[in-house]
């Protein structure tokens, strides 16, 4: 059975731009996949800040964690709710209490393994 990596792309001669946190990178795959969902094909040299990495990067570092049960279930369905609706919970709104709970403890845990990978600073 093969074994995912984590291969660095070809940087382009201006160089790539790291995110600065991981809600960030998060935020940015989530319009990615909007796009994607619309028919868009993310080709490399076309957004304007080289990133250094694909958007399915992001969802294999997720995803990874998941497998090891680092992030929970609960954890993934906040990031996709908020992250589709492109803001993080409110800690002020009693609805949303427990999400922002779940979306910084899993921005806790996705934090290090996009750093480990240079794709956050």
């Amino acid at each position: 059975m093969s074994k995912n990596r984590y291969i660095r792309p070809p940087t382009t001669l201006l160089g790539t731009e790291p995110f600065l946190s991981a809600e960030e990178a998060w935020f940015w795959f989530v319009r990615c996949q909007k796009a994607r969902d619309d028919g868009m094909r993310f080709v490399r040299g076309m957004e304007v800040t080289a990133r250094p990495c694909f958007p399915d990067d992001i969802y294999r570092a997720l995803k990874a964690l998941t497998a090891r049960r680092v992030i929970g279930l609960d954890h993934v369905k906040v990031l996709k709710f908020f992250g589709y609706m492109e803001r993080p919970p409110d800690p002020r709104c009693a609805e949303e209490e427990l999400s922002h709970v779940l979306w910084d403890e899993a921005f806790d845990r996705l934090g290090p393994e996009l750093k480990s990978k240079d794709i956050v600073q």
